[in-house]
């Protein structure tokens, strides 16, 4: 088993710009910048992939439109990879409502999975549609001794951080103080009895140690940046 699982988050879209907890699908457009971003990305890969899949939201497949251009790939789409449900805080920026996620998502990588957002997803729901699209994509290929290229999967930053941070057995504390920016990537490869080994995340490698003395929700009430990473 050779091939890897490449979990890219998107391009930057309108919705990271103005800082928006931009969750429920179709959602925001990409930048220009973010259209950049993906035609970049395709250049870091370390081979060509096999395949090339989405989320059901749009700066995704326009992320995957963009890598597919610089591959020759042609992207498909795949439901139940898409964002962090955040229910009532969806299309918030303001502190308190980014302060909100951020404090349940801490609580998700505590060992709180069956905590919801307000009116919408706890980790558990979270995982119960993504996880089978890994593993189905894992049964069909990675899985077969023949298979030696990686899947690019563009999805969305706190759903793969849990994800992989679950499969991967990442510590919660590290998942937490190394969010991904747009076009980083997690790259999880399969081992023995099902199980999964995380390679890659962004620029770090294993091991991947805790973080002591993280404070995410301060963090990201205060970064500039977008919440969702």
């Amino acid at each position: 088993m050779s091939g890897r699982l490449v979990l890219v988050r998107h391009g930057q879209s309108h919705g990271n710009v103005a800082r928006r907890l931009d969750t429920l699908p179709p959602g925001a457009d990409l930048t220009d910048l973010g259209h950049d971003q993906a035609r970049r990305f395709a250049g870091t890969l370390r081979q060509r992939p096999s395949i090339l899949a989405h989320s059901v939201a749009r700066r995704a497949a326009q992320t995957a439109a963009g890598i597919g251009v610089e591959t020759g790939l042609v992207p498909f789409e795949f439901e139940g990879v898409h964002e962090v449900q955040v229910g009532e805080l969806e299309d918030r920026s303001d502190d308190d409502a980014v302060a909100e996620f951020n404090r349940i998502y801490e609580r998700w990588h505590r060992g709180e999975l069956d905590v919801p957002m307000p009116g919408g997803e706890s980790a558990e729901a979270v995982l119960d549609r993504y996880v089978p699209v890994l593993t189905d994509l894992r049964l069909r290929y990675l899985d077969d001794a023949d298979f030696h290229s990686d899947i690019v999967l563009v999805s969305h930053g706190a759903a793969i951080r849990l994800v992989a941070a679950v499969l991967g057995g990442v510590d919660g504390s590290f998942a937490l103080d190394h969010h991904l920016d747009n076009t980083e990537s997690v790259v999880l490869a399969p081992i023995t009895d099902g199980h999964w080994s995380c390679v890659q995340w962004a620029a770090a490698v294993p091991p991947f140690y805790p973080e002591p003395g993280a404070t995410p929700v301060i963090d990201a009430v205060q970064s500039e940046t977008d919440p969702m990473g």
